[in-house]
């Protein structure tokens, strides 16, 4: 198995609460402090920077905030279901127990992050790049990674049920933990991708053969 490295958030000790604008404004900056307990409802901006944050408890609520830059962050326990993140830029950052149901991420460019034990069901991950991601024990059914570029992406004890991966070239990528029953890819896209001997009928099936027990 590859070593599965990537840099932490540096996040300090003993931040500050912060509060966020009862409106957020494009391009307004955020750093160094705890945003926790409360709900962002009904917003929309763009190019957000928020920079050494932790949100804690934080639920999102039908906003968009198309080409946020995150660095150093980390969520926990927060709710961004069906949030419009497209094209944002997320640096040394971790979603911990968190709900991203249909979040929108399309475009994002994704660096040293760590999704951890999250449901990210029918999220829109088409043409992400990351690199340096370790997606751990977390829920994607139905999830959408078509034409996404990994590199350096591990997918640790995670569900992969009915995700599209059409697009997406595997080669190196082991999903070998990772429990799955259908999943959608190309024969082209499959070279190279490291499987366990049970998942073999799944991929055999895209091929349209039958695994004879």
């Amino acid at each position: 198995m590859a070593k599965q490295k990537i840099d932490a958030p540096r996040v300090p000790q003993g931040l500050p609460d912060l509060t966020l604008g009862t409106w957020l404004e494009s391009q307004d900056v955020y750093e160094l402090g705890v945003i926790s307990d409360c709900k962002v409802a009904d917003q929309e901006a763009a190019k957000l920077v928020f920079d050494q944050v932790i949100f804690r408890n934080v639920v999102f609520q039908n906003v968009s905030l198309q080409n946020i830059e995150l660095t150093d962050i980390i969520f926990e326990n927060c709710d961004l279901s069906n949030a419009d993140l497209s094209d944002a830029i997320i640096h040394r950052t971790e979603f911990r127990n968190c709900k991203l149901i249909g979040t929108n991420l399309s475009g994002a460019m994704l660096r040293n992050v760590k999704v951890d034990h999250c449901l990210v069901d029918y999220a829109n991950f088409r043409y992400i790049n990351m690199k340096q991601v370790i997606l751990a024990g977390s829920s994607f059914v139905s999830a959408d990674l078509y034409n996404t570029t990994l590199q350096q992406v591990y997918f640790n004890d995670s569900i992969l049920e009915q995700a599209q991966l059409s697009g997406t070239k595997l080669a190196g990528i082991d999903l070998s933990g990772c429990q799955f029953l259908t999943i959608s890819a190309e024969a082209d896209d499959l070279k190279g991708c490291i499987i366990a001997p049970e998942q073999a009928p799944v991929f055999a099936a895209l091929f349209g053969l039958i695994v004879k027990d």
